[in-house]
């Protein structure tokens, strides 16, 4: 059949794989179980490419194409590039499909990271492999793997799946901190997690109350808290600044006196 063509996995068992020219250019379809499935996944390949002009909201579960196959075709045919991932182009942005229903819209200039890392989504979120690690996508922006939207940063039309970098903006940029008003004046909140919440101290630049989040690690550690915490990485400051803000912030007496051992009542 045309467009298919017989291998052998390594355990011996055969399976079809199928495959298109267009615009000069090989793209593989996928491995299947058998010639006739492949054959129609090569037919539907045809009819997409050549034959129709069939959009990515028309795909169907009964097509023998998987969906990210679907959404590479179209956007070779309609923009003769041709990507890896799931990805349709426009103008000054793209979308990159996670699903029928799950498009993520970024702009032009991520296009050439995007079309080389494939995005996963665990948990609600959303991940690219790089260097064997997975990384949140979120970092790309300045923020924290696990910050909460709509506390820790903002879509700023209100649109989740819209991450292009005009529509973010950090509201928190480290670890522990948030912006508060306290005693009618805006101040930096610092607190961690002991468990239960512990408030570090309300500072007056974001950057104090990062190194003082660190600086309560330090001393948690010290009074015996086995807890894994990642410490704030403070970008454009100077080790001997960083050592003379650390020096001078005071931290809550709740975590300078902190102890985990417990002591047993007397009997």
């Amino acid at each position: 059949m045309k467009g298919v063509f017989a291998a052998k996995k390594k355990d011996g068992t055969v399976y079809y794989r199928a495959s298109i020219t267009y615009r000069k250019k090989h793209i593989s379809l996928g491995g299947f179980d058998t010639m006739r499935t492949a054959n129609a996944a090569y037919l539907e390949a045809d009819r997409l490419l050549n034959r129709d002009r069939a959009s990515i909201n028309q795909y169907r579960d009964t097509s023998p194409l998987p969906f990210e196959k679907w959404v590479i075709l179209i956007n070779f045919r309609d923009n003769g590039i041709y990507f890896g991932t799931p990805i349709y182009a426009r103008t000054k942005f793209f979308y990159y499909y996670l699903s029928p229903n799950d498009a993520l819209k970024f702009d032009i200039d991520d296009l050439f990271y995007y079309s080389s890392h494939k995005i996963m989504k665990r948990d609600g979120h959303l991940f690219v492999a790089d260097y064997g690690m997975q990384v949140n996508i979120l970092n790309r922006y300045g923020i924290r793997s696990f910050a909460v939207a709509g506390k820790d940063y903002l879509f700023l039309n209100g649109d989740d799946t819209d991450f292009r970098h005009e529509n973010l903006q950090i509201v928190n940029r480290y670890q522990g901190v948030s912006e508060v008003i306290f005693r009618g004046k805006h101040r930096y909140r610092a607190r961690i997690n002991v468990p239960g919440y512990y408030v570090i101290g309300h500072y007056h630049s974001e950057i104090d109350a990062a190194i003082a989040y660190n600086k309560a690690i330090d001393i948690l550690k010290k009074r015996g808290l086995q807890k894994k915490y990642t410490p704030n990485y403070i970008e454009g400051v100077s080790p001997s600044t960083y050592a003379d803000i650390y020096s001078r912030l005071k931290i809550s007496d709740k975590i300078i006196n902190y102890s985990a051992v417990k002591t047993k009542p007397a009997e």
